[in-house]
């Protein structure tokens, strides 16, 4: 997409929001029903996938780990601001691979220890780009890419996350 028609996607909402700020706040909602032995079926709004135990734990490997699925939403939210903000500052990227890994140490998610992390302590994107850009068009691509990601600022910010029990009959 060229930066002219992203503007021009762009810019009413950016004055909508500017002219309404509650406007632009939007709640976005997943759901899950619990599976058959120890699954979670979600609900994409495009597919079904079932989350499962990783093999590291006990899981078949039939199922998708959700530590993968959060690597994986990184990766489609970085890939997708690396091509907003291309498309904004005129950058061309003739092809463009993102990929994530992160490093679990599932003695915390297994309780084996109590002074091992629950979750990612690491986590490394890697952006592999084929561009004519320069190095200061790189910087300002990766600059505005960490800036804007959704994912990648929510990870950095970790935002207060409230939890709720309720019974159902």
């Amino acid at each position: 997409m060229k930066s002219e028609e992203l503007r021009a996607i762009q810019t009413p909402l950016k004055e909508k929001y500017r002219e309404d700020p509650e406007k632009a706040l939007i709640t976005l909602k997943a759901e899950g029903k619990i599976g058959e032995g120890i699954t979670c079926k979600v609900e994409t709004g495009k597919a079904l996938i079932e989350a499962g135990l990783h093999e590291a734990t006990g899981g078949t490997g039939l199922t998708i780990c959700s530590g993968d699925l959060l690597l994986e939403a990184l990766v489609a939210c970085a890939g997708v601001t690396l091509n907003a903000v291309a498309s904004a500052i005129g950058v061309e990227l003739f092809s463009a691979t993102v990929r994530a890994e992160g490093d679990l140490d599932f003695r915390g998610t297994l309780g084996v220890t109590k002074d091992v992390q629950v979750g990612f302590q690491n986590i490394r994107i890697y952006f592999d780009l084929s561009t004519n850009a320069n190095q200061e068009q790189l910087a300002s691509l990766k600059k505005l890419t960490e800036r804007y990601c959704v994912v990648y600022q929510t990870l950095v910010q970790s935002p207060k996350i409230e939890t709720s029990f309720l019974t159902v009959t």
